[in-house]
């Protein structure tokens, strides 16, 4: 399964951007749930802290396709040096407050501020990857690579983070999701010789999202997000109900392993079926998995549920990559990529908050009800609009 994967790395630079991409973006699983044990354990409230987590994903969302338009006309260097250093001061910013117990406004000021300076780094290792690669079935491959990194980054994160915060103090978390942030986004800034170059003048090109496709995978991708944000808070919750809340980054590992498991078996087929084939089979057991979720009462049943759960997203989101690749210009890459995850982000916010505000309402095992509908939404969206999301393959090089 694995010898598809042998000769991505062969091309000069690539083992940098590839290393450094992984560390700058590791913290993309730490964050949200290192805020909501922070916030919770000041403040008692799973609402207040899925408010603020929430902020930091739309905050998040609502920049990112700015970001990415920035990168594709400046570089991505240009772009990323000053802004992560503006996202580590603001996260400094955010713990501060909640240690001096600051007004609850100034926990949202910070998040805005965090979620804002961002930036869609996985969306730029992916440009880099359509940028050295010319040949589809590698891209497919290193695509699918990627989606491997980000679960296994899943896998660990929560986890990590959550011992983090349990055993040594609510802010350990958060102090290592700046370090490794900072560190990792200026190794990859600093790695020019893959760097795709910047595109000046786009002529009269609009935004990406004004392409039908893109609106549609936008449109399902935001759903899927708000099942991601729900999830994470409530089964923090679901943990603690049952007495054992350091166990909830095991939980969420879960749904990771199954997701990273089905990535590197996705990426290592020589697929027959279409993109929209495949995208549409995706959301189909995307829901399906969700299913026993709502039934688990045990914490050893509900990691297994989850794992299951997890099963269709890489091979989901490796699709909508795919797709966003072919149908977006090269000139507009990291801005149409950057659509995606900020569908995604703008859905976590919203499960976040959801998730939290039914959590504290009917407890965490009525509040999965609200992931599965999400899931099913994914679901009426994609299949009803799947025909937009046919395309001819782009020209690789701008």
């Amino acid at each position: 399964m694995v010898g598809p994967y042998r000769g991505l790395f062969g091309a000069p630079g690539v083992k940098g951007f590839v290393i450094a991409g992984f560390v700058g973006r590791a913290p993309m699983s730490m964050l949200g749930i290192g805020i909501v044990l922070l916030v919770s354990a000041l403040t008692g409230s799973y609402a207040t802290a899925g408010a603020v987590a929430a902020i930091v994903s739309l905050a998040y969302a609502a920049a990112a396709p700015l970001s990415g338009r920035l990168v594709d006309r400046f570089g991505q260097a240009r772009v990323l040096v000053p802004f992560v250093f503006l996202h580590g001061a603001s996260l400094t910013g955010l713990m501060l407050c909640a240690h001096a117990h600051a007004a609850q406004w100034t926990l949202y000021a910070t998040g805005v501020a965090a979620g804002a300076t961002a930036t869609s780094l996985g969306s730029m290792v992916r440009a880099r990857w359509s940028y050295v690669l010319d040949d589809p079935s590698k891209l497919h491959i290193a695509f699918s690579f990627e989606s491997v990194a980000d679960e296994v980054i899943f896998v660990g994160g929560p986890a990590f983070v959550t011992a983090l915060t349990t055993w040594i103090n609510p802010y350990a978390g958060i102090i290592a999701t700046i370090v490794l942030t900072v560190a990792g986004t200026l190794a990859f800034a600093a790695l020019r010789g893959t760097e795709p170059p910047a595109v000046r003048h786009r002529g009269d090109a609009g935004s990406p999202i004004a392409i039908p496709g893109v609106a549609l995978l936008s449109a399902v991708f935001l759903a899927m997000g708000a099942v991601f944000g729900s999830i994470d808070i409530i089964t923090v919750a679901f943990a603690d109900e049952h007495g054992s809340k350091a166990s909830a980054g095991l939980l969420l590992a879960s749904i990771a392993a199954g997701s990273m498991v089905s990535g590197l078996w996705y990426g290592s087929r020589d697929w027959k079926i279409s993109l929209r084939g495949r995208f549409v089979r995706g959301l189909a057991l995307f829901a399906a998995g969700l299913t026993p979720v709502l039934l688990m009462d045990d914490l050893r049943a509900m990691a297994v549920a989850l794992f299951f759960a997890g099963l269709s997203i890489s091979p989901t989101l490796i699709t909508g990559f795919s797709m966003v690749e072919r149908l977006v210009p090269a000139a507009q890459l990291t801005e149409g990529m950057a659509w995606i995850s900020t569908s995604i982000g703008f859905g976590v916010a919203v499960g976040a908050w959801a998730g939290g505000r039914l959590t504290d309402l009917h407890g965490a095992s009525n509040a999965y009800g609200f992931s599965y509908v999400c899931a099913l939404l994914a679901v009426a969206v994609g299949v009803g609009g799947s025909a937009l999301v046919r395309a001819e393959r782009r020209p690789h090089r701008p």
